[in-house]
């Protein structure tokens, strides 16, 4: 690949894709060992989805400030100690018995992670331009769906013996993070990139308002990710699947599909454009759960992960360059940011929104009315498309001319 600025040092573009593997191994890693840590602890199925998601609350609240530190002193620094405090509270899960101490440790480990998620981003944002940058953040996809298949994977074997030993495997971080001080650039501008001036998270807003409709998507995106995570393992103990390792397939499954449409992400998006794979991946979340609802079939719902891995496997990556394509340089780490504090917030109130309701009126029936905000979602689309279809602009307009460059044109 080639970069905006100078070609990047070696080594780079792989301990970006690594280290982007992070961000679904923040939760994923323990979803084979959720039902045994919450027998183990003796706490609810909420209380014990809180423990996968509860670092996103912590992303959700940093990562602004996050945002701030890499618009202004580049992402090495701050993409290097993000992945150091990962890391270390992350592995401290490894010694803890206690529920609260656990849950603390898992804030601070967000924190860091707010860090890890805005930092790669901004970097591979940066550091790609045109074709390049969507093969890079198809790569990236790739990627972060391996780690979706490796990490798992990997806590279902540890975890049959201990719920301990899956948080062992967040310590990777740590040499990372030195890695990163050792190879990646100061600064990763692009090259005759549009710098604009730095602004706050409310003035950015208001000036790309087309932003939170893509923030509004990742927070329901992340919502429903997690409401997978978390339930479909209750689903499948009814349906006689309790094997941690068993129960990890299912997830990898959702993780291989993602990985294969990040290979061919660059050619989707050229052939089909942003709009056609944002309304199908949507369209997808709703088949996902209309089918959760209907099925206790072990093998039929081996086809649920599968079904969202493929609406996730082109959700990430479109959205991810609308926001970055969508904004000047100088305020893409705050813009990236945003992002993630929308992303992980929709995670950490998952099981809270989810949880009471599956547990007031049913799987079958919760699930439905689950499918019913993607459904929403993907009407409001293609209604706004219809809208913009029936409009006629003047392209004398100043105010049109004015605003065209400040949000993403989408296919």
């Amino acid at each position: 690949m080639t970069a905006a600025t100078s070609s990047p040092r070696t080594g780079v573009f792989p301990l970006l894709l690594f280290a982007s593997t992070l961000t679904v191994m923040a939760g994923s890693v323990l979803s084979p060992v959720i039902e045994v840590l919450r027998g183990d602890l003796g706490v609810s199925g909420t209380a014990a989805g809180l423990v996968v998601t509860v670092h996103s609350l912590g992303i959700a609240l940093v990562s602004p400030f996050a945002g701030r530190l890499l618009d202004r002193f580049g992402t090495r620094l701050p993409l290097a100690v993000g992945l150091v405090v990962y890391g270390v509270a992350g592995g401290a899960g490894a010694l803890l018995d206690s529920y609260p101490a656990l849950i603390v440790s898992r804030l601070i480990f967000g924190a860091g992670a707010s860090f890890v998620f805005a930092g790669t981003t901004v970097a591979l944002l940066s550091l790609y331009q045109g074709r390049a940058k969507d093969r890079a953040m198809g790569w990236r996809s790739t990627a972060t769906s391996l780690g979706g298949v490796v990490w798992p994977l990997a806590a279902g074997a540890v975890g049959g013996v201990s719920w301990h030993l899956p948080f062992a495997i967040y310590l990777i971080a740590v040499p990372l993070g030195l890695a990163t001080v050792a190879i990646l650039p100061k600064h990763t501008a692009p090259a005759g990139g549009q710098a604009g001036k730095p602004m706050g998270a409310l003035a950015l807003l208001r000036r790309h308002r087309i932003l939170l409709a893509w923030y509004g998507l990742q927070f329901l995106s992340s919502l429903l990710l997690y409401a997978l995570m978390v339930f479909l393992p209750q689903q499948l103990a009814e349906a006689g699947v309790k094997s941690p390792m068993l129960v990890s397939l299912y997830t990898v499954a959702m993780s291989a599909v993602m990985s294969l449409i990040g290979l061919g992400y660059a050619p989707l998006r050229e052939r089909f454009g942003e709009r056609t794979l944002l309304h199908t991946a949507v369209a997808l979340w709703v088949v996902t759960f209309v089918l959760l609802a209907v099925t206790s079939q072990p093998v039929l719902l081996f086809l649920v992960p599968v079904l969202f891995g493929l609406g996730q496997g082109v959700f990430f990556p479109v959205v991810t360059v609308l926001i970055g394509e969508g904004v000047p340089e100088a305020v893409r780490g705050q813009a990236t940011s945003l992002s993630g504090t929308a992303t992980f917030a929709g995670q950490f109130v998952s099981p809270l929104l989810v949880g009471p309701l599956l547990a007031a009126i049913g799987f079958e029936a919760g699930f439905i009315l689950v499918a019913g905000v993607p459904a929403l979602a993907l009407a409001a689309l293609l209604l706004a498309r219809t809208a913009r279809r029936g409009a006629h602009t003047d392209p004398s307009d100043p105010a049109e001319t004015q605003s065209a460059p400040q949000t993403a044109t989408v296919r």
